[in-house]
């Protein structure tokens, strides 16, 4: 079938949306019509030629939501009309990690999919100069998309797609940090570093769990004003004397829980140092350049301080996401504040354009 797609055809340059081909799913498959997706700023980090892992000629796009259009041989947990949230993490449920119940990585379509494959090692999109890979695995800057079953977590069908596309990666990837990987205590105190999509997400997650001071630190006032809004009890502004300003305001100690969602290595270096002596425990989300690197002092972490990682926020993909869209339909979680924009597909350039511009926190592209 032919399909509309943005597709990145060199690095730093415009992404270019044309009319595609569309093969149907194979084994293990599903059709997905793509209703929403958040223009997040890992398709920017990606076509902007920095990852080091990145490739072209792709369909890029990774924060989708839609519907069930075809299912092929052997899928049995989702059918036709179903409504999906699409995820670049998988969960199959069979393999090592995902057994261990340690790790939210599936490494079930890993090898292929960092290729820009689906399982079978094919890709589903061509045009007339050949194949395109798939991106993330979810490719969903097009109208339709092809994914492995177990990379779709079926939600409820009265929930707004223009919502819930963010709980593919950028609201999720907070809010599952602060509720599930941390696992914030209430009455604690927190500190989250950059309040976009993914800091802002981590205030919500923890002022749901009844965190009692929330600093939120972002140079940006209009970014402050919004970290207010969500939950946050004190915004800073940063400057290299922030790690004191956060010790100093919660007794000398340093927070409790520090969340990094810039992905600048000095920022990722600031909230290890502002990690409560003892105990306190900093969770990096945000994703650093090629090459560079974290600087912990060791004495940080000899006094207690930990630090980890959180692709997703540590969501498992297709039994968190489902939970958090419940609680969205039942008031107990806010994501329609995130939008920012609505734009169409031919815009796709226009979000990456507002990201730059850090107008607004997320745009997402309508689908008609």
């Amino acid at each position: 079938m032919k399909v509309r797609a943005a597709v990145l055809e060199e690095f730093a340059q415009p992404l270019v949306v044309q009319d595609v081909d569309l093969a149907p799913p194979k084994a293990g498959e599903v059709l997905v019509k793509v209703m929403a997706c958040g223009v997040c700023h890992t398709d920017l980090y990606t076509a902007s030629g920095v990852d080091p892992s990145g490739y072209c000629d792709c369909v890029l796009g990774h924060e989708g939501a839609g519907i069930v259009e075809e299912v092929g041989e052997g899928v049995t947990s989702l059918k036709k009309g179903d409504h999906v949230v699409c995820l670049f993490s998988p969960e199959c449920g069979e393999c090592v990690n995902c057994r261990s119940g340690k790790t939210n990585i599936c490494t079930a379509i890993r090898a292929m999919q960092g290729q820009g494959l689906l399982p079978d090692g094919t890709t589903r999109f061509s045009r007339e100069k050949g194949e395109l890979r798939h991106f993330m695995g979810t490719s969903t800057f097009a109208e339709y998309t092809v994914m492995p079953e177990i990379a779709l977590a079926k939600v409820d069908p009265e929930a707004s797609f223009d919502a819930i596309c963010l709980l593919a990666c950028g609201a999720t990837t907070g809010i599952a940090a602060a509720l599930w990987k941390a696992d914030v205590e209430a009455g604690s105190s927190v500190a989250v570093f950059g309040a976009g999509m993914v800091g802002l997400g981590a205030v919500v997650g923890a002022k749901l769990k009844g965190a009692e001071h929330i600093m939120v630190v972002d140079p940006s006032p209009v970014r402050r004003e919004l970290a207010m809004q969500f939950g946050a009890t004190e915004v800073l502004a940063g400057g290299d004397d922030i790690v004191d300003q956060i010790v100093e305001r919660t007794d000398g100690q340093g927070a409790d829980y520090t969340f990094e969602a810039t992905g600048i290595t000095s920022v990722m270096d600031q909230a290890v140092e502002s990690a409560r002596i003892g105990w306190g425990l900093c969770t990096v989300l945000g994703v650093a350049g090629k090459g560079e690197q974290m600087k912990i002092t060791p004495r940080f972490l000899i006094t207690g301080r930990k630090v980890q990682g959180g692709s997703f926020g540590g969501a498992k993909g297709r039994t968190h996401v489902p939970q958090l869209v419940d609680m969205y339909m039942k008031g107990e979680l806010e994501l329609d504040g995130f939008i920012s924009h609505r734009i169409t597909l031919d815009e796709v350039n226009k979000g990456f354009d507002l990201m730059h511009e850090q107008d607004g926190i997320r745009s997402v592209i309508q689908f008609s």
